[in-house]
């Protein structure tokens, strides 16, 4: 599929204040113990998501934003995955990390729910739509099954599935990829969650399928009231739905800002790598086609460089960066709510 063009800086208008959070997430440790070893595929982070806000998580493929929702959700792999430290609190639940395995069944679905990038893996192919849906909704709700069906054809319709009565009936292979992502957000929407986690919904989409299911989320979003994490590595994608953006490299936080704060001045370099990578309207009319890479590769979880974990792939580089990691801090003079982790922007190289 080709990339959408890179989206203006002016995107998005400022975001206002967030209001109260509905999800905190603080110092998140998430490890896979391997046979070769332990892995931290969440390192420390932390970030806040407020009522009817749209916060993204952007990055390269095993940076760690997968296992971020995961952990969100406890559905990390067993027994290899293990949340190590950290706390994950959600509006009127608690800690989540604390809960036992009962309870955290009537938060997912109920306060928290998640929309996987490939639907077919999500929904059961042996039991038609409507009955994944009723079921989804009789566990959290007292409902009669007369009822929880009503409520699930009203989803369907509410998800702009035509005909809903009769894809009600339907198995999971008789519809489209866009008809069963729109069942998905039906079954996360269906008993009115906080949060929604999408975790790369529209990536298995066609461009223009794509755009039908961003548009469905943002409208969605406004008529239910539920905050969203989104989930992708495309920053055209964010731009259009996000009001705040986490950069998450080797499973750590390298920038957080507001959405028209970071297409304006991106500060970490390998965020200013993934907005060269994305090619503009200007490239077209230019016929330039090759893409703006990052050199080199994303390092193995087992064996990170010492010091930055981009040190090794980045152009601006200095002796203090292979010394030791940066912190997360706020840049002097940059707008409240911004942080990078780079020695260019906390304190000088050097």
């Amino acid at each position: 599929m080709t990339p959408a063009p890179a989206p203006a800086a002016t995107a998005l208008p400022p975001a206002a204040a967030p209001a109260r959070p509905v999800l905190s997430v603080e110092g998140l440790v998430t490890r896979l113990y391997l046979r070769q070893g332990r892995v931290p595929a969440v390192d420390g982070i932390s970030f806040s998501v407020g009522a009817g806000e749209t916060l993204g998580i952007v990055g390269e493929s095993g940076c760690g934003k997968s296992m971020t929702a995961l952990s969100i959700m406890r559905l990390l792999p067993r027994p290899i995955g293990r949340i190590d430290a950290g706390r994950i609190r959600v509006d009127g639940v608690g800690d989540l990390v604390g809960l036992s395995e009962r309870a955290m069944r009537d938060v997912r679905g109920n306060h928290v729910s998640m929309i996987f990038q490939e639907p077919m893996t999500s929904l059961n192919p042996v039991f038609r739509i409507g009955h994944q849906l009723t079921e989804a909704i009789r566990v959290h709700r007292p409902v009669s099954s007369a009822e929880a069906r009503a409520q699930a054809v009203e989803m369907l319709r509410a998800v702009q599935i035509p005909l809903p009565e009769e894809r009600f009936r339907s198995f999971p292979h008789q519809l489209s990829g866009g008809m069963r992502q729109r069942v998905m957000i039906a079954m996360a929407l269906a008993c009115r969650p906080k949060v929604m986690l999408a975790d790369e919904p529209t990536t298995a989409l066609d461009v223009t399928i794509q755009a039908q299911i961003l548009r469905l989320m943002n409208d969605l979003k406004r008529e239910i009231g539920t905050s969203i994490v989104f989930i992708t590595h495309d920053l055209g994608v964010i731009a259009k739905m996000a009001q705040r953006v986490l950069v998450m490299y080797a499973g750590v936080v390298v920038e957080e800002a507001e959405v028209h704060d970071l297409f304006a001045a991106p500060l970490h370099p390998y965020t200013r790598g993934l907005m060269r990578s994305i090619p503009t309207a200007a490239d077209r009319v230019a016929g330039r086609r090759r893409l703006q890479a990052i050199r080199g590769a994303v390092p193995s979880l087992l064996s990170l460089p010492r010091g930055c974990r981009f040190s090794d792939r980045c152009a601006e580089v200095h002796d203090r960066c292979r010394r030791a990691e940066p912190p997360l801090a706020s840049p002097a003079g940059g707008p409240a709510g911004r942080q990078v982790r780079c020695w260019l922007h906390v304190d000088g190289p050097g």
